[in-house]
């Protein structure tokens, strides 16, 4: 892998990694649009650690007001937990459906789903009533959210999709919604990354030094992206991703028509 294949691909993982429009079929197409090689699953996981850079980096200062507040209601149980406290055990709760499911259907995941979430998307975008902010969710909430991003080992189902939907159909402003699916993603992208990077760092046809460039555009770019659907998501809809979605698909079985991916 050159360098400039390492910048196109960390490029199209940071910019689709948090849209609602699956990072994965795009690092599939874009290889097999331009000609070349389908860089891996592991490549793939790995490059999410730019990702994670970037999502880490946008919300530090909520992070570390969660951890503070976490400490805090440790070392003092007698207090109410503050709300901080509270957000940061649901992402820990929402995580932990796709780290079992990831363990338990690691090799058996099909594709069968990948037209639902797109269709769900719409219907939600549409009938969902949307009066919720970050501070209204609860424990509920975040084992439905984190159940639905275990759909997300599902080929061709967004991480970012499946979640923002979850989270809308529970009554959360897109905006929020949005916030909750991105330091959502935290504990996943790193787990997957990290698990998968002994394989990229032993493999002959990546340099470190091409991987660390590939890293740093994912990252650059995913905290471009990040800012700019927080901002977009107070004033618009997510039917555009809708759209572009089904255009993705009927791209896709025109290039399976053609052999150019398979």
């Amino acid at each position: 892998m050159t360098s400039a294949e390492a910048v196109v691909l960390g490029v199209v993982q940071g910019v689709t990694e948090f849209l609602p429009i699956s990072s994965t079929a795009h690092l599939r197409v874009v290889p097999a649009l331009i000609g070349w090689d389908d860089p891996g699953a592991a490549f793939t996981a790995v490059l999410q650690l730019g990702s994670l850079v970037a999502v880490i980096g946008y919300f530090l200062t909520d992070l570390l007001r969660m951890l503070r507040a976490a400490l805090v209601a440790a070392r003092d149980p007698s207090r109410p937990p503050e709300p901080a406290a509270r957000q940061l055990l649901y992402l820990v709760v929402g995580t932990i459906p796709i780290g079992i499911a990831g363990l338990l259907f690691k090799h058996a995941v099909e594709g069968s789903l990948r037209a639902l979430s797109v269709i769900a998307l719409a219907y939600v975008e549409r009938n969902a009533r949307r009066a919720r902010d970050f501070d209204d969710i609860r424990l509920r909430d975040a084992g439905i959210i984190g159940g639905a991003q275990a759909l997300a080992l599902v080929p061709g189902v967004s991480r970012s999709g499946i979640t923002l939907l979850a989270a809308m159909a529970l009554g959360l402003r897109r905006e929020a919604a949005a916030r909750f699916s991105f330091l959502l993603s935290v504990p996943a992208v790193a787990a997957a990354g990290i698990v998968e990077l002994p394989k990229v760092l032993r493999a002959h046809d990546v340099s470190g030094q091409v991987l660390l460039i590939g890293l740093v555009a994912a990252a650059v770019s995913s905290y471009a992206a990040i800012a700019w659907l927080l901002r977009f998501l107070r004033t618009h809809t997510t039917m555009p991703f809708v759209v572009y979605r089904i255009a993705l698909g009927v791209l896709i079985f025109v290039l399976l028509a053609l052999h150019r991916v398979g």
